[in-house]
């Protein structure tokens, strides 16, 4: 088993999620089989009690795992399902050592961060490294792990003492570190600055690991003078300091990577079986890919009215599912973010100019998505973006809550219902239209909703469930799909699939 950490200096947020999913994509383009681990640093079990501004999107894996988005990433890219186990918590950690300590497992020793600690992380990478994650069900070559926060934080300082200790344990020619900094570029100068990643790099080194390579985040590509500089100071040869200058978009990072002869290192460093010499034929459908997402002029836009649109990140899924399902149309998709509350009525008389300005925005638009979310606030702005859309006949999406609120307008302003709702923002209302589930915990919130994948089959043996699907596909197509076919089926939503597979996160259901 090889492994690659990617940690990260200077500031969080640097790009690491983007590279790491980058390096595994194209060392599976390359025939490997490639998994990923991401470490985050908090106290918290998961990411699942999270509020989006904190950190984003929870992702939701099929064995209902609630965590961080970057997994999302690394699924999007290797095309894989991870795991619950694939992302690494503090919190994580230190249960299983304290549940161990009172098992009696450390046969009354004085549990401590070394060697307890340490032991448990590097223990649970190499379990988790061989787990297969790809429909081959083979077991991976190479495990990329992904170390969130910032060299230097506090909370991670028991992570990268792990790694000092794991890169002599697995040997060296199984393990690489690749270091992600950022050189930045202030507009009073207009010169790339190292220091940063100079002071970054002493820093790591300080606590024992030193980079392979040295990944430099820029607005501009790197100077080769700058290069040259930070090789000298950080102790890389020159052809081991890359460039990741920001790119049109998240998908030209893989070309911009082989293009560096990234793999022509990672292959003689940790001695991999693959060849090098016909990349451009490898990652051509790839480069493909990247340079026609640049190219289609005809746009689409699409509202999303939602709760947490101040974070895009909060939405992460959802604007790659738009803009993937935009690029197969061949199309640009332009994604418009409203806030769900700044179209209520309370809204036009508190601040007008944020309420005429989501209603222009809304009434400029093509289709409405409207994304889940928890809570009470914004709910009667996402009906009336639901209302909107059913009157003015554009195409309606829900998800999630989504869905719950188009089944709450359409209970109050079609069957008439004007207290229909649902019972978790009235739990007296006399038309609860959306109930929650056996699921439910009003006590605990974490890991207590409908999580992960479940199946869901289309019975055609059931003249109940027929009557019903009709009636429940009519009620779409012609009140927020507007399609002009009347012979809409569930084959043709899912193309002719007796069942799915679907993720679901939710606590309450019509």
């Amino acid at each position: 088993m090889k492994y690659i950490l990617i940690s990260g200096g200077v500031i969080s947020g640097v790009g690491k999620g983007i590279i790491t999913s980058s390096i595994g994509l194209i060392l599976k383009y390359c025939g490997l089989e490639v998994t990923a681990i991401k470490i985050d640093p908090y106290l918290n079990i998961d990411a699942g009690t999270f509020s989006p501004y904190e950190h984003g999107e929870v992702f939701v894996l099929d064995d209902g795992g609630e965590v961080d988005l970057d997994l999302g990433n690394y699924e999007r890219f290797f095309d894989v399902k991870l795991h619950r186990d694939n992302n690494i918590t503090t919190g994580k950690i230190y249960k299983q050592v304290i549940e161990r300590e009172r098992h009696g497992d450390y046969l009354g020793k004085t549990v401590q961060v070394v060697p307890h600690i340490t032991d448990a992380i590097q223990q649970w990478i190499k379990r988790v490294a061989v787990n297969p994650v790809s429909d081959t069900k083979k077991t991976p070559d190479i495990c990329i792990i992904e170390l969130g926060g910032t060299i230097g934080d506090i909370e991670g300082m028991p992570f990268v003492e792990a790694f000092r200790q794991f890169q002599f344990n697995v040997g060296q020619q199984n393990f690489c570190n690749i270091h992600v900094t950022l050189v930045p570029q202030p507009n009073s100068t207009g010169e790339q600055k190292t220091k940063p990643t100079q002071n970054s790099v002493r820093q790591l080194r300080g606590l024992g690991l030193s980079p392979d390579i040295v990944m430099c985040r820029s607005q501009q590509p790197l100077a080769e003078s700058v290069k040259n500089k930070i090789s000298n100071f950080c102790h890389v040869p020159p052809e081991q300091v890359i460039c990741v200058h920001d790119c049109s978009s998240i998908y030209h990072v893989p070309t911009l990577l082989t293009d560096q002869n990234l793999v022509n290192y990672l292959s003689n460093r940790l001695q991999l079986s693959i060849s090098v010499n016909d990349m451009d034929e490898i990652m051509l459908d790839w480069r493909n890919l990247a340079l026609s997402y640049d190219k289609f002029d005809d746009q689409v836009t699409i509202a999303l009215v939602g709760k947490y649109t101040v974070l895009k990140d909060s939405y992460i899924s959802v604007f790659k599912a738009l803009k993937h399902a935009a690029f197969a149309c061949g199309r640009q998709a332009n994604i418009c973010c409203i806030e769900a509350d700044h179209l209520e009525h309370e809204m036009k008389v508190g601040d007008p100019v944020k309420y005429h300005k989501a209603w222009e925005q809304l009434c400029k638009c093509s289709g409405v998505l409207v994304p889940g979310g928890f809570g009470k606030r914004g709910i009667e702005g996402k009906v009336l973006a639901a209302e909107w859309a059913r009157v003015n006949r554009k195409p309606y999406l829900g998800v999630c809550l989504g869905l719950q609120v188009a089944v709450i307008e359409f209970a109050r302003n079609v069957i008439g219902w004007k207290d229909a709702h649902s019972t978790e923002f009235e739990p007296t209302t006399a038309n609860p239209v959306i109930i929650d589930m056996p699921e439910h915990n009003p006590g605990d919130l974490g890991g207590t909703m409908r999580l992960g994948s479940r199946t869901t089959i289309f019975r055609t043996d059931c003249e109940s469930s027929l009557i019903r699907t009709h009636l429940i596909l009519s009620l779409i197509s012609k009140i927020y799909l507007h399609s002009i076919d009347n012979d809409i089926t569930l084959g043709k939503l899912y193309d002719n699939k007796e069942k799915v597979k679907e993720r679901h996160r939710h606590r309450y259901e019509v």
